[in-house]
């Protein structure tokens, strides 16, 4: 980690394609938030670079900027590798655009004495690059690296209950 840079691990117990078919799903973005932020999604699963869907924001959950309310964002796909890596950066009401990154990297765990197989599954949040606005004013990073850890401790939860449902 930097002081541009979050990231938080945690070895899932189940297969990368589990975690990366949640993580291709905008449903899945909604269900696995920890921030309270994502409220509803629109748009159908994304499968390549340049993919993109719109999440229906809530800033009150963060208590720091009131004033915006509800608001949507676009999500586009910077990053996309089947069952290794996907990230994505966000396009919102801002300008210019802030130029922050998330994403998730995953890595096969082999099984120990003590846990099945599975996945280890590291969320990250960079904004090294964000415009030079957005990096005076001090706004990065929104979300805390607790958040990471929690939101990945709900896509554990949410794999093994066998996400995605039909």
């Amino acid at each position: 980690m930097t002081d541009t840079r979050l990231e938080s691990t945690r070895r899932i117990a189940a297969p990368a394609a589990d975690v990366f078919a949640l993580l291709c799903d905008p449903h899945g973005h909604v269900a696995i938030d920890s921030s309270g932020m994502l409220q509803d999604c629109t748009g159908e699963p994304v499968g390549k670079a340049g993919d993109s869907f719109t999440v229906h924001m809530d800033r009150e959950a963060l208590g720091d900027f009131p004033e915006m309310g509800r608001y949507d964002v676009t999500v586009t796909i910077r990053d996309f590798e089947p069952d290794r890596l996907i990230s994505w950066t966000i396009l919102g009401r801002v300008r210019p655009q802030i130029g922050h990154v998330y994403g998730y990297r995953l890595e096969p765990a082999d099984a120990t004495d003590d846990e099945p197989a599975g996945t280890l599954v590291t969320s990250f949040y960079d904004w090294s690059d964000i415009a030079p606005e957005w990096r005076d004013a001090g706004i990065c990073p929104v979300i805390s690296e607790g958040a990471l850890r929690g939101t990945l401790g709900i896509l554990d939860r949410t794999v093994r209950r066998g996400y995605p449902h039909a």
